[in-house]
């Protein structure tokens, strides 16, 4: 089966294994497992940042950075097509109190720069406090679009001049980081948190990053253990997340041409649309003709050995990754002819 449903079905290398099953460990809580502390530095040290704090995932991340930033009743801005607002249950609001203020996000992922600044709240009596500005790198929903270093700076700078901390759901910064070919610190400079995954396309089995500096996440550790994220003896599986900030971040170009391929592909058969621009990283969004309902063509391309992800109405998702080759690609796309031709359907 050739599973295209996300990057985080990667399973664990054999040096991840190996690292795993040989990992030096202590109890976290009191500072004693050497493993996760090695982690952490590494994590803050490729980000240009003071400290990280390790996490179970990439919700809990971003979940962390908002408690850490804002206090109850604090407004957050993000973009109406963001993760934290799709797909984290309403953590943040749940369980800090806060409300969103959402911000139409363009194709590319961005939010107008203007929109955002009038969004800032000033003080007034009545008003939330601003008490964070969101953004998403790569943009998932978007097709796993890239926000370039200008715009970044620019909403850097109107954060800035107004008090408000950004944070950066970086999932997945490291891709964003291969796409532009520019170091993830160059990205990271330009946020005051970070949250990034070890799951996705760097394929360790378990957790992700938070980094900032030393004060903010000496809070966000206080945070972490708030939502039940403390852990004792994690260094086994933080082992895992030191082997992939080595050994995983110079082969993701690999992800992002075989990506291309498949959208190449996808596009010359008919009865697929497909916006290749958007196509920037390892992420292929594209909807099938309006006569094929989503998820027949899902059940089709299952039964032909192929899994992919129904995204509603963004139509249906690819995600490659390291556990994909150049032959998964070219059996996906012949199967994906198939079921559109008509030749192939759910069993």
């Amino acid at each position: 089966m050739i599973d295209l449903r996300s990057d985080t079905v990667t399973r664990p290398t054999p040096a991840m294994r190996e690292a795993m099953a040989n990992a030096v460990v202590g109890d976290d809580q009191y500072g004693e497992d050497p493993t996760v502390r090695e982690l952490e530095l590494l994590a803050a040290g490729l980000l240009g940042k003071e400290d990280a704090v390790f996490v179970a995932s990439g919700t809990m991340g971003n979940l962390v950075s908002l408690l850490t930033h804002c206090g109850r009743g604090d407004e957050v801005i993000m973009g109406d097509e963001c993760h934290i607002f799709w797909y984290e249950s309403g953590g943040a609001a749940a369980l800090g109190g806060m409300p969103f203020n959402l911000l139409p996000n363009s194709r590319n992922g961005e939010m107008d720069l203007g929109r955002v600044r009038q969004a800032i709240r000033v003080t007034r009596p009545g008003y939330p406090r601003t008490g964070a500005i969101c953004v998403e790198n790569t943009q998932n929903r978007c097709g796993g679009t890239v926000l370039s270093l200008e715009y970044l700076a620019e909403l850097s700078a109107i954060a800035r001049d107004s008090g408000v901390p950004v944070h950066m759901d970086g999932a997945r910064i490291f891709n964003a980081a291969a796409a532009i070919d520019t170091p993830a610190e160059e990205i990271a400079r330009h946020a005051d948190s970070i949250q990034f995954c070890l799951t996705k396309g760097l394929a360790a089995p378990v957790g992700s990053m938070v980094v900032g500096s030393a004060d903010f996440i000496s809070r966000a550790r206080a945070s972490r253990k708030i939502v039940g994220g403390a852990m004792r003896q994690s260094g086994v599986i933080a082992a895992a997340g030191i082997v992939a900030l080595r050994d995983m971040i110079d082969r993701l170009p690999d992800d992002h041409r075989r990506a291309r391929l498949l959208a190449t592909g996808l596009a010359a058969i008919d009865g697929v649309s497909i916006d290749l621009n958007a196509v920037q990283s390892n992420i292929v969004i594209f909807q099938t003709e309006p006569a094929k309902v989503h998820v027949d063509f899902i059940a089709a391309m299952k039964a032909g050995g192929v899994l992919v992800s129904n995204y509603g109405t963004k139509g249906v998702r690819m995600v490659t990754h390291y556990e994909i080759d150049d032959t998964a690609i070219e059996r996906a796309l012949d199967v994906a002819a198939t079921v559109l031709a008509g030749r192939l359907v759910a069993a």
